[in-house]
Protein backbone atom coordinates (compact mmCIF):
# COMPACT_ATOMS: atom_id res chain seq x y z
CA UNK A 1 0.00 0.00 0.00
CA UNK A 2 2.60 1.96 0.54
CA UNK A 3 4.72 1.80 -2.50
CA UNK A 4 1.26 2.31 -4.60
CA UNK A 5 1.06 5.60 -2.58
CA UNK A 6 4.61 6.26 -3.17
CA UNK A 7 4.26 5.80 -6.73
CA UNK A 8 1.27 8.10 -7.18
CA UNK A 9 2.52 10.55 -5.31
CA UNK A 10 5.39 10.16 -8.23
CA UNK A 11 3.37 10.28 -10.55
CA UNK A 12 1.70 13.15 -9.49
CA UNK A 13 4.87 15.70 -9.26
CA UNK A 14 5.98 14.74 -12.19
CA UNK A 15 2.31 15.77 -13.66
CA UNK A 16 2.11 18.88 -11.91
CA UNK A 17 6.32 19.87 -12.79
CA UNK A 18 5.16 19.20 -16.55
CA UNK A 19 2.11 21.37 -16.41
CA UNK A 20 4.21 24.40 -14.49
CA UNK A 21 7.01 24.01 -17.50
CA UNK A 22 4.20 23.74 -20.09
CA UNK A 23 2.86 27.16 -17.93
CA UNK A 24 6.35 29.27 -18.07
CA UNK A 25 6.91 27.67 -21.94
CA UNK A 26 3.32 29.70 -23.05
CA UNK A 27 3.82 33.05 -20.55
CA UNK A 28 7.20 33.31 -21.60
CA UNK A 29 5.95 33.12 -25.35
CA UNK A 30 3.10 35.35 -24.77
CA UNK A 31 5.33 38.33 -23.55
CA UNK A 32 8.15 37.48 -26.32
CA UNK A 33 4.86 38.10 -28.63
CA UNK A 34 3.72 40.78 -27.58
CA UNK A 35 7.66 42.79 -28.29
CA UNK A 36 7.07 45.11 -30.98
CA UNK A 37 9.92 44.61 -33.16
CA UNK A 38 8.01 42.23 -35.62
CA UNK A 39 9.82 44.10 -38.68
CA UNK A 40 13.02 42.87 -37.48
CA UNK A 41 11.97 39.47 -37.13
CA UNK A 42 10.87 38.97 -39.99
CA UNK A 43 14.68 39.87 -41.15
CA UNK A 44 16.52 37.64 -38.68
CA UNK A 45 13.51 35.14 -39.13
CA UNK A 46 14.62 34.87 -43.30
CA UNK A 47 18.76 35.15 -42.24
CA UNK A 48 18.39 32.20 -40.92
CA UNK A 49 17.59 30.39 -43.95
CA UNK A 50 19.69 32.64 -45.73
CA UNK A 51 23.40 32.37 -43.67
CA UNK A 52 23.27 28.63 -42.95
CA UNK A 53 23.15 28.14 -47.11
CA UNK A 54 24.59 31.18 -47.89
CA UNK A 55 28.15 30.96 -46.37
CA UNK A 56 29.20 27.03 -46.72
CA UNK A 57 28.06 27.48 -50.33
CA UNK A 58 30.15 30.91 -51.12
CA UNK A 59 32.98 29.26 -49.25
CA UNK A 60 33.03 26.07 -51.27
CA UNK A 61 32.79 28.05 -54.53
CA UNK A 62 35.36 30.66 -53.74
CA UNK A 63 37.67 27.60 -52.61
CA UNK A 64 37.04 25.68 -55.79
CA UNK A 65 38.15 28.44 -57.65
CA UNK A 66 41.00 29.47 -56.05
CA UNK A 67 42.24 25.82 -55.56
CA UNK A 68 41.97 26.20 -51.55
CA UNK A 69 42.02 22.80 -49.84
CA UNK A 70 41.31 23.76 -46.32
CA UNK A 71 38.95 26.15 -46.73
CA UNK A 72 37.10 23.74 -48.72
CA UNK A 73 37.33 21.13 -46.20
CA UNK A 74 35.90 23.83 -43.62
CA UNK A 75 32.68 24.38 -46.30
CA UNK A 76 32.15 20.79 -46.19
CA UNK A 77 32.32 20.42 -41.93
CA UNK A 78 30.37 23.67 -42.23
CA UNK A 79 27.51 22.46 -45.09
CA UNK A 80 27.26 19.12 -43.43
CA UNK A 81 26.60 20.56 -40.10
CA UNK A 82 23.69 22.76 -41.39
CA UNK A 83 22.29 19.67 -43.02
CA UNK A 84 22.48 17.12 -40.07
CA UNK A 85 20.79 19.64 -37.89
CA UNK A 86 18.53 20.08 -40.27
CA UNK A 87 17.40 16.65 -40.45
CA UNK A 88 17.34 15.50 -37.22
CA UNK A 89 15.30 18.39 -36.70
CA UNK A 90 12.92 17.73 -39.69
CA UNK A 91 12.24 13.99 -39.02
CA UNK A 92 11.87 15.13 -34.91
CA UNK A 93 9.10 17.84 -36.32
CA UNK A 94 7.38 14.86 -37.73
CA UNK A 95 7.44 12.22 -35.28
CA UNK A 96 6.49 15.05 -32.54
CA UNK A 97 3.89 16.34 -34.24
CA UNK A 98 3.57 19.49 -32.26
CA UNK A 99 1.20 22.10 -33.02
CA UNK A 100 2.01 25.61 -33.74
CA UNK A 101 1.40 28.13 -30.75
CA UNK A 102 -0.82 30.08 -32.76
CA UNK A 103 -2.36 27.44 -33.82
CA UNK A 104 -2.69 25.74 -30.37
CA UNK A 105 -3.64 29.50 -28.60
CA UNK A 106 -5.32 31.25 -31.68
CA UNK A 107 -6.24 33.72 -28.76
CA UNK A 108 -3.31 34.69 -26.95
CA UNK A 109 -0.73 34.13 -29.67
CA UNK A 110 -0.21 36.60 -32.50
CA UNK A 111 1.26 34.95 -35.78
CA UNK A 112 3.48 37.72 -37.86
CA UNK A 113 4.60 36.31 -40.90
CA UNK A 114 3.65 32.39 -39.81
CA UNK A 115 4.79 29.28 -41.87
CA UNK A 116 1.78 26.92 -43.07
CA UNK A 117 -0.23 25.67 -39.76
CA UNK A 118 0.75 22.13 -40.93
CA UNK A 119 4.22 22.99 -40.11
CA UNK A 120 5.08 21.21 -37.05
CA UNK A 121 6.67 23.52 -34.00
CA UNK A 122 9.28 21.07 -32.24
CA UNK A 123 11.96 21.57 -32.43
CA UNK A 124 12.65 25.13 -34.18
CA UNK A 125 14.16 24.66 -38.21
CA UNK A 126 15.51 27.81 -38.03
CA UNK A 127 17.04 27.93 -34.38
CA UNK A 128 19.23 24.45 -35.44
CA UNK A 129 20.29 25.91 -38.59
CA UNK A 130 21.10 29.29 -36.84
CA UNK A 131 22.77 27.57 -34.14
CA UNK A 132 24.92 24.80 -36.37
CA UNK A 133 26.07 27.39 -38.28
CA UNK A 134 27.37 29.78 -35.65
CA UNK A 135 29.06 26.77 -33.78
CA UNK A 136 30.49 25.26 -36.84
CA UNK A 137 31.86 28.76 -37.68
CA UNK A 138 33.05 29.31 -34.09
CA UNK A 139 35.11 25.68 -33.79
CA UNK A 140 36.58 26.24 -37.42
CA UNK A 141 37.40 30.03 -36.55
CA UNK A 142 37.75 30.18 -33.11
CA UNK A 143 38.14 34.42 -32.68
CA UNK A 144 36.14 36.42 -30.54
CA UNK A 145 35.06 38.53 -33.83
CA UNK A 146 33.48 35.43 -35.16
CA UNK A 147 32.12 33.45 -32.02
CA UNK A 148 30.43 36.79 -30.18
CA UNK A 149 28.70 37.94 -33.87
CA UNK A 150 27.44 34.63 -34.73
CA UNK A 151 26.16 33.19 -31.39
CA UNK A 152 24.52 36.85 -31.14
CA UNK A 153 22.94 36.33 -34.82
CA UNK A 154 21.94 32.87 -33.98
CA UNK A 155 20.07 33.66 -30.52
CA UNK A 156 18.60 36.81 -32.24
CA UNK A 157 16.95 33.72 -35.03
CA UNK A 158 15.50 32.41 -32.10
CA UNK A 159 14.21 35.37 -30.62
CA UNK A 160 12.41 36.17 -33.68
CA UNK A 161 11.18 32.85 -34.01
CA UNK A 162 9.03 33.42 -30.71
CA UNK A 163 8.54 37.19 -31.67
CA UNK A 164 6.82 35.85 -34.46
CA UNK A 165 4.48 33.57 -32.56
CA UNK A 166 5.89 30.55 -34.42
CA UNK A 167 7.88 28.59 -31.66
CA UNK A 168 7.53 28.21 -28.01
CA UNK A 169 10.73 28.92 -26.07
CA UNK A 170 11.41 24.84 -25.78
CA UNK A 171 10.79 24.96 -29.63
CA UNK A 172 14.17 27.01 -29.92
CA UNK A 173 16.11 25.98 -27.11
CA UNK A 174 15.87 22.35 -28.59
CA UNK A 175 16.72 23.31 -32.08
CA UNK A 176 19.71 25.00 -30.44
CA UNK A 177 20.73 21.67 -28.55
CA UNK A 178 20.57 20.08 -32.07
CA UNK A 179 22.41 22.81 -33.78
CA UNK A 180 25.26 23.09 -31.42
CA UNK A 181 25.18 19.12 -30.93
CA UNK A 182 25.81 18.67 -34.32
CA UNK A 183 28.77 20.93 -34.84
CA UNK A 184 30.83 19.06 -32.05
CA UNK A 185 29.94 15.47 -33.33
CA UNK A 186 30.69 16.63 -36.89
CA UNK A 187 34.45 17.64 -36.42
CA UNK A 188 34.57 13.42 -35.97
CA UNK A 189 32.05 12.55 -38.57
CA UNK A 190 34.16 14.76 -40.76
CA UNK A 191 37.68 13.38 -40.06
CA UNK A 192 36.36 10.54 -41.76
CA UNK A 193 34.48 12.15 -44.67
CA UNK A 194 37.49 14.35 -44.94
CA UNK A 195 39.16 11.38 -45.67
CA UNK A 196 36.84 10.23 -48.22
CA UNK A 197 36.51 13.03 -50.31
CA UNK A 198 40.55 13.94 -49.94
CA UNK A 199 42.55 11.56 -48.82
CA UNK A 200 45.61 11.35 -46.30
Amino acid sequence: MKIRNLILLLMAAALASGLRAQNADINTLKTINRWHVHGLSRGLSASGIILPVGIPTTMGLYALIKKDRPMLKNAVYIGTTVVEAVSITYAAKHLIGRDRPFVKYPDQIQAYGAPDADSPSFPSGHSAAAFSLAASLSITYPKWYVIAPSAAWACGVGFARMNQGVHYPSDVVAGAVIGVGCAFANVYVNRWLNNVLFGK
